[in-house]
Parts: structure tokens; sequence; C-alpha cells
């Protein structure tokens, strides 16, 4: 029987490693404040989305069919297409403090939606990781110039019950019998890519002349950004409560501060240090919220026991670790 240390130790190494898609997330602040032509995140998302999908989906030659037609481009609007249009009206309109701010009530909203879509309970450590993350990414981020602005706050929570909502149903339907993950996550980039693409041309223009800097820096983002992140983030969903994997979305903005500080050489204060450490302590309080809690093991009857079965002439009535008797050769 798989013991609860060993389900921890498992779980943990799922929590690193989805872990990894929202930290690569929280690098693409850097890459496309440094290497990308301004004014162009729409452009950013749909080329970060559409060829990393498209060539999933090539290699993989695996195409949805039935009812996943409906659900991949769900799946694909709700966590790519719709969450990054969204994510470029709250851009322009609030403080990228505040923004993060509001998204951080991303995991309040998944616990809502997956008591309504997946009759998961939250325990009272989840509330209490929620609580501090969200302090945590208040004192990382938050300044006192932040203004509010209803339509920015508005996309912005949007974007994030977008997200929510990918996560959750996500984990409801899972995945398709005999489909790769690969593939799986090729259908999702594509729908969303194939949504961006129109609406970056429509609202941004057409694309300037990439620059060798501009062409890294989309390669990274289509590689890195995209095939393999989102490969890692759709298996921690598979694998994960779906709280828990909403949670790792703070790493991101603790990434992003890290390098801004390392690469940029941005002012880093103790506030925002201490802020770090709350998020960083409300993942593992979420985690270890998340591991089974072990019973308590019920002695097992007396063979005399009306309940306990009959010992058989010639055996003696042994136990086994459900207290039920089982003869065995004495």
């Amino acid at each position: 029987m798989t013991s609860i240390a060993s389900l921890g130790r498992a779980q943990a190494a799922d929590v690193v490693s989805a872990a990894v898609a929202p930290a690569v997330w929280g690098s693409t602040y850097l890459v496309t404040t440094e290497l990308l032509p301004p004014g162009r995140p729409l452009l950013a998302a749909a080329v970060r989305a559409l060829p990393a999908g498209l060539a999933l989906v090539a290699i993989t030659r695996r195409l949805p069919h039935g009812t996943w037609i409906g659900r991949a481009v769900t799946l694909g609007l709700l966590n790519i297409g719709a969450f990054f249009s969204l994510l470029f009206v709250a851009a322009y309109r609030l403080p990228g403090g505040l923004a993060a701010i509001i998204g951080s009530v991303q995991p309040m909203i998944v616990i809502l939606l997956a008591f309504v879509l997946l009759r998961e309970r939250a325990r009272l450590g989840d509330w209490a990781a929620c609580a501090l993350g969200t302090v945590g990414v208040g004192l990382l981020v938050l300044s006192a110039q932040a203004r509010l602005d209803t339509v920015g706050v508005l996309a912005e929570l949007a974007a994030t019950t977008s997200m929510a909502a990918g996560i959750v149903l996500g984990k409801r339907w899972g995945r398709p019998e005999g489909v790769g993950l690969l593939a799986f996550t090729g259908w999702q980039l594509t729908a969303g890519g194939l949504f961006l693409l129109p609406l970056s041309l429509v609202v941004e223009g057409p694309p300037p002349r990439p620059t060798g800097l501009n062409l890294l820096g989309f390669t990274y983002l289509a590689v890195i950004g995209a095939l393999v992140s989102y490969a890692l983030w759709f298996r921690g969903i598979e694998r994960l409560p779906a709280f828990t994997v909403s949670l790792l979305g703070f790493v991101s903005p603790v990434v992003a501060t890290a390098l801004g500080y390392v690469v940029l050489g941005q002012s880093l204060s103790l506030v925002q240090v201490c802020g770090a450490v709350l998020v960083l302590g409300a993942i593992r309080l979420a985690q270890r919220s998340a591991i089974p809690r072990p019973r308590s093991p019920s002695p097992p009857p007396s063979v005399a026991e009306p309940s306990g079965g009959v010992a058989v002439p010639g055996t003696t009535a042994v136990p086994d670790a459900g207290g039920d008797p089982h003869p065995s050769p004495s």
C-alpha cells in the first residue's frame, strides 16, 4: 500500500514540475521589454501560442473529434485566447502591481468553481493559503501610486476568472483516452493562437519587420514560454488538486521581481522580500493541506467475536491490514 509519506513526495515532485510554468511566465516580462517590439502584447501572445500549437499538432498528428472539438476550443480560449486578450486590456488601464493583486484572487475563484463542478470542499488551510498569498503579492508588487480604473479592474477579474475556469474544467474533463499530453497541449495552444492572431492584427495593426533580437524573443516565448511551460501546466492540472495548481500562479510575480533585480538592476526592498517569503509559504501551506491525512488504524477483532470470523480447525485466524481474518496454515 502506498504510504502517506510517498504520496507527499510524489505530490511535491508534481508541484515543482508544475511550478516551472508560472516561473517561466514570470520571465516573459523581461523578454517582452528587452527583446520584443514595444506596444505589441497581443502579437506577442499570438506568436507565443500559435506556432507552438501548430508544431505539436503536426508532430503528434492528432486532432480532436466529437465532443472534444468544442472542449479543446473552450479550454484554449479560457487558458490562452480570452485570458491574454483580457490581460491586454487590464495592462493598459491598471498599474502592474494592482493587476497582480486582483489576479491573486484566482485561487479563491478556483475554490468556488471546484466546489460547484468537482464537489471539492476547501479546507481551512486552503483559505489561509489564499489570504497569505494575496498579502504576499501585495507586499511584493503594490505601489502607493496605484489607481483604480473600473474597466481595467473588470478586465483583470475576467481574465482571472477565465484562467480559473480553464483549470477547473481541465480537471473535470481530463484528457481524452489515448491522447498524449503534447497533442492535448497543441490543441489548446492552436485554438488560443487562432483567436489571438486576427485580434492582434485588428487592434495593433500589421506587425513590424522583426529584428534578430525580436526573433530570439519570439522563439523563447514559443518554445519555452508556451510549448514546454503549458505542457507542464496541463500535466499539473491532471495530477494535482485544482486549488494547488491555481496557487502556483503566485510564483510568477516572485520570479518577475527577482529577474528585475538581478538582470535589470531594479531596487528590491525588505518589504518585497517579505512578500516573496509569504508567497512561497502560501504555496507550501497549500501543498501540505492537499496531502491526504492518515487514518487511525482500528484494532483487529478478536477471534472469539462473532464479527471476526470463525477459526477453521487446523488453521489460525490472521487479520489483514483491514482487520478481516484470513485462514493461514498453523
